[in-house]
């Protein structure tokens, strides 16, 4: 009988679509789609950066509208309404409801590389769920899966919903409403607590939280940024890795920002399989808030380094017009799909 290849990250490369330019054409698992040169002339840089073979469609998921939504903000009215609600309390507080359910879902994570992903929403990340401090957020959880799931939010709650324990485990078909005061200000996640808790959290199932101070933050233009990755073959490796699900997408399509206009970037880890994972960013530093919960910077540089579950607020300002790459600082990572470029716009800044 015929032994069965054995594919290594690597060589898996050349399957999926994933790798360097400089290294050879690659072939797209499903589909042979030219890449398309964008008007901000990424193409320039085909023999510097690695790429994938033609794009992902966003009709799904749409990496642009998650960085900066949250609540469903992206959603018309009506059907925002559906899945979330706000009341105002007499102490100026809200309540702020959702609902939130968890379904099978396959995801295209690269140009033709299908993921069997359990979702929240039918979308990974899940939605973005944001409070102010002191509101009460109410959770209203209903599994439409094919396996027991829950919710685990970090931040202060009672245990009875704390999502973690066999008893708080939510079956198939079953419902459970989380109800809790969102503390402490900062940035938080919340993901699925089922054993085996590394399947559960790689599949997909995990998102931002986020907990704003009560008096705010500075105005900014804000962004979600979720480094994670996906094992295609089930060797408990990544062979793919990105920021916000789909491989390269930023490359493509660059994050516009504005010159002189503060950028504040809420950036969690979830990869899996991985000790850390990081972030840098070329041509300028970075204030670091990490976790969030203190409004005095920790750091100021370009490289922010996380292991899986830290998170981390960065908040910088463009002083020149341009497109500025960013990537994971594992070499490997960025040649599997973690990179991105920002495309500052305006007129440069005096200094």
């Amino acid at each position: 009988m015929a032994q069965m290849p054995v594919f290594s990250r690597r060589s898996l490369l050349h399957l999926v679509g994933l790798g360097s330019l400089a290294g050879g054409s690659v072939i797209g698992a499903r589909q042979l789609r030219a890449l398309e040169p964008t008007h901000h002339g990424s193409s320039r840089y085909s023999g510097h950066q690695m790429g994938t073979v033609g794009r992902v469609s966003t009709d799904r998921f749409d990496p642009h509208a998650y960085l900066r939504s949250w609540n469903f903000s992206h959603l018309p009215s009506e059907a925002r309404q559906k899945l979330y609600r706000e009341t105002l309390r007499p102490d100026g507080t809200r309540v702020r409801e959702y609902e939130i359910f968890a379904v099978d879902r396959e995801l295209e994570i690269a140009p033709g590389v299908f993921f069997p992903a359990w979702t929240f929403n039918g979308q990974v990340p899940g939605p973005t769920i944001r409070a102010t401090e002191g509101d009460l957020v109410r959770v209203h959880f209903i599994n439409q899966g094919s396996h027991p799931h829950s919710i685990h939010f970090h931040g202060w709650h009672p245990p009875v919903m704390d999502g973690s324990f066999e008893s708080q485990q939510v079956a198939p078909g079953e419902r459970f409403t989380y109800e809790f005061d969102a503390e402490p200000f900062g940035l938080h996640l919340y993901h699925c607590h089922t054993v085996p808790l590394k399947r559960h959290i790689h599949k997909g199932l995990y998102g931002a939280f986020i907990v704003d101070p009560k008096d705010g933050r500075p105005p900014a233009d804000e962004l979600v940024m979720v480094m994670n990755g996906f094992d295609t073959n089930f060797d408990a490796e990544n062979e793919v890795y990105a920021v916000n699900t789909i491989a390269n997408h930023y490359v493509h399509e660059p994050i516009r920002v504005r010159v002189g206009r503060l950028v504040r970037i809420y950036l969690i880890n979830v990869t899996e399989f991985d000790l850390v994972n990081s972030l840098h960013l070329h041509g300028m530093f970075f204030d670091v808030f990490r976790t969030g919960t203190s409004l005095v910077r920790q750091d100021h540089t370009d490289t922010v380094m996380l292991c899986q579950g830290e998170r981390a607020i960065l908040e910088t300002t463009w002083r020149y017009p341009g497109e500025f790459m960013f990537h994971a600082h594992q070499s490997e990572f960025a040649e599997l799909g973690w990179m991105g470029t920002f495309l500052a716009e305006g007129a440069a800044r005096e200094t």
